[in-house]
């Protein structure tokens, strides 16, 4: 578990390891101390009372070479992360993977993924990404706010995405027509037939005040032309509906950005 979500608590790895309704803290915990004496993982931190474990260098060494999840870039959601006050924030992206896609499909997220655009300068990481199994490719993105940035700037992290997805790119030999292409569908989610979903997810605060901070990102996300959609964690746990905040229009989202100059 914690080679795919990096960060989890004793309480967390312990719901996806044990049976429904058992409580498998103990069990973990010596697991964990076990694991810790062998140079594999280590505890950062605590969330509450609860320690925050990740794996170290030589524990994702030992995953890897057992060929057991595939290759992955490293993401910054470690030890490192941890200890520079990042521990919250990590855990929401933990919880909100457990809440969405459950125990069964853990191998299926990466987290801390980075999107970048050389040519503009544009470069952001999406918190996980889930690629669903099976015969489609369904992406979907997930950005979770633990509360500690201005309702400004997470507003900014959403257009980012639309930047991304508004981004094309010249194709064809010199001295012909060619033509442009989203570069997100050539460079990126090739087997996507459309630019992946974003998901939003509000987390680290009073309830209430998740949801003034939900209907104020929907005003200032208002006319966006991707997939947006928007819930609070507890909202989520609870499975209840997702708010959407905007939806996927190339038309539109073509004639915001300007074309590439063809060679």
């Amino acid at each position: 578990m914690l080679a795919c979500v990096r960060v989890a608590t004793v309480r967390q790895m312990a719901w996806v390891i044990t049976a429904e309704g058992a409580d498998g803290r103990s069990y973990v915990r010596r697991a964990m101390r076990k694991l810790a004496e062998q140079g594999l993982a280590e505890a950062n931190g605590k969330q509450g009372k609860e320690l925050i474990w990740t794996l170290t260098r030589a524990g994702l060494r030992a995953v890897a070479d057992g060929n057991e999840l595939p290759a992955r870039p490293r993401a910054g959601t470690g030890a490192k992360a941890v200890r520079a006050g990042f521990g919250p924030h990590a855990l929401a992206v933990t919880e909100t993977i457990l809440a969405f896609g459950g125990r069964q499909h853990l191998t299926d997220w990466q987290v801390e993924v980075n999107h970048a655009i050389k040519e503009t300068g544009l470069t952001f990481n999406t918190d996980a990404v889930f690629a669903a199994p099976g015969k489609t490719f369904e992406v979907r993105l997930f950005e979770i706010d633990n509360g500690t940035m201005s309702r400004a700037r997470l507003a900014r992290e959403v257009w980012d995405y639309e930047r991304y997805a508004g981004h094309r790119v010249w194709e064809g030999a010199r001295g012909t027509i060619g033509g442009t292409f989203p570069f997100w569908s050539r460079y990126r989610y090739t087997r996507s037939e459309q630019f992946p979903p974003l998901h939003v997810v509000l987390a680290g605060k009073k309830e209430h005040l998740l949801q003034r901070r939900l209907e104020a990102l929907a005003e200032a996300v208002d006319g966006i032309t991707v997939s947006v959609f928007a819930t609070t964690l507890p909202a989520l746990q609870r499975c209840e509906k997702w708010v959407r905040l905007g939806t996927d229009d190339p038309g539109r989202r073509r004639e915001r950005y300007p074309e590439p100059v063809g060679r």
